[in-house]
């Protein structure tokens, strides 16, 4: 298996595709870069040395990664603060806290525990554009290093006081009211899977005001109890600890803490795709502007930007899009239907921490306005739709293949329309399909939404097959 290299970092399975070798080429690759880029901005920023942040989720192969790292960085002539264990959004807000030229969180996200990466930030603790990661690439490939003499290496410092830092964050913005919520006493399920998550998301909550907190897989061993990613599929065993909890609602987040999906009392699921939508609905009633979300996310954003008289715009898949896309059009939130939400007033990152503060902030509210109520009442205020998220293994179809797979399924559904931005969007008059080759793993994504679940389905299942019968031609052709 090969590395996954994207704008979401460098991604592969270690010991396999992500070796000591490959890990210690493209931590150099970052050093050279980030000096580059500091002489680039020349005189606001006169430090000779580049400094680095660096944070890790808890997976076993984590400190061991970043030691190398760490150690790679200060003799290519680097400073390094070590944040140790830390959640993707707490080391982007400490890259800007600290004046630092760049970050590197070491963590695969949702991937399985076997998996590890390099997750790279730019002085604005924002992830390296398309074109910023071509360019290291060609660092990397030409091996077009720095290094650093013997008396100029880097020095490492440890800096563990930004979770309280990042909590303080999310308190202080206006339209949060712990009293409110406190005056609740919500009883709260917070499932951290055993990542970065599992000391800050019950911390966070006590300082919300939540009055109880049932905590579940949240030690911060690494060992993931499941599948790591807050999807249905694998959170059979988080449902019936709620029910038997007896909690209000589950709060569920990966182990980097930069998606959130919620579970409601009775055990179903609130939705990762509405998430950002109620965010949003939310955040929209204290500051006016534009939302936006990427191709594969739910059309109910576009219906509450429509409510509130706002616009929403679409970028393409992939945090590193969706920020540039927010700039451009100055939007007030945003974020991707995976459970990502984004708020500029804080940074320009998917923070969890934000995302939950913003959903029980909107649940309290909702309940004050209705004279209590459940979580499952609440998701029936939003519009619904119904998504379907399949996949397939790629095999030997390389992406350039792909593009021709995809010109092929777009003349098939003519009545669509197609949008190529990402892959191949299809847009029916009431329904709509996604497929793009993900940027995290070797398969191929299909998402779909209509009005009903079965329709959904079917129309995912359709695609689906029409993908295998043309991937098995080209398979079969190599």
């Amino acid at each position: 298996m090969s590395l996954m290299i994207s704008v979401s970092g460098i991604r592969g399975v270690v010991g396999e595709s992500l070796t000591p070798k490959n890990l210690t080429a493209f931590a150099m690759a970052f050093a050279s870069l980030m000096f580059r880029q500091k002489e680039t901005r020349g005189g606001n920023h006169p430090e000779k040395k580049p400094k680095i942040v660096i944070g890790r989720d808890t997976r076993p192969t984590g400190k061991a990664i970043g030691d190398l790292v760490s150690n790679t960085l200060l003799l290519c002539g680097c400073d390094v603060i070590d944040l140790g264990i830390a959640t993707t959004p707490t080391v982007e807000i400490a890259v800007t806290e600290e004046g630092a030229d760049g970050g590197l969180i070491i963590t695969a996200s949702h991937n399985p525990v076997a998996w590890n990466a390099l997750k790279m930030l730019n002085h604005q603790g924002e992830f390296l554009t398309a074109d910023v990661v071509d360019e290291l690439l060609q660092i990397a490939d030409k091996e077009l290093f720095v290094s650093a003499h013997w008396d100029a290496i880097g020095t490492l410092s440890q800096n563990g006081q930004y979770d309280n830092l990042h909590i303080k964050k999310v308190l202080d913005l206006p339209c949060i009211d712990t009293a409110a919520i406190a005056k609740e006493q919500f009883r709260v399920l917070v499932d951290c899977v055993e990542g970065a998550g599992s000391k800050i998301i019950p911390l966070l909550c006590r300082e919300l005001g939540i009055k109880s907190i049932v905590e579940e897989a949240c030690c911060g061993s690494g060992l993931f109890p499941r599948n790591p990613e807050p999807i249905e599929e694998n959170l059979s065993g988080t449902i019936a600890a709620l029910k038997e909890s007896g909690c209000d609602f589950a709060l569920i987040v990966d182990p980097d803490v930069d998606r959130l999906a919620l579970l409601c009392e009775d055990g179903s699921l609130f939705g990762e795709e509405y998430t950002l939508v109620a965010c949003a609905d939310f955040y929209l009633t204290h500051k006016s502007g534009a939302v936006v979300n990427n191709l594969s996310s739910s059309r109910a954003l576009r219906d509450i930007a429509t409510k509130h008289g706002v616009s929403c715009y679409s970028a393409k898949v992939g945090e590193a899009n969706v920020s540039e896309m927010m700039k451009e059009v100055e939007a007030v939130i945003g974020g991707e239907g995976n459970g990502g939400v984004i708020l500029p007033e804080l940074h320009y990152g998917r923070d969890a921490l934000v995302g939950i503060a913003l959903i029980v902030q909107a649940f309290t509210l909702w309940r004050a306005e209705n004279k209590g109520g459940s979580l499952s009442q609440f998701r029936r205020h939003f519009p619904d739709y119904f998504m379907s998220k399949q996949k397939i293994e790629l095999g030997k179809a390389d992406r350039t293949s792909l593009e021709k797979l995809f010109t092929d399924i777009a003349s098939h559904y003519h009545s669509a329309e197609a949008n190529r931005l990402d892959g191949l969007k299809l847009d029916f008059a009431d329904s709509w399909v996604h497929l793009r080759p993900s940027n995290t793993e070797p398969i191929i994504r299909i998402y779909s939404e209509a009005p009903s679940k079965a329709r959904a389905e079917e129309l995912a299942s359709e695609l689906k097959r029409e993908i295998e019968k043309r991937v098995s031609i080209i398979e079969a052709h190599e």
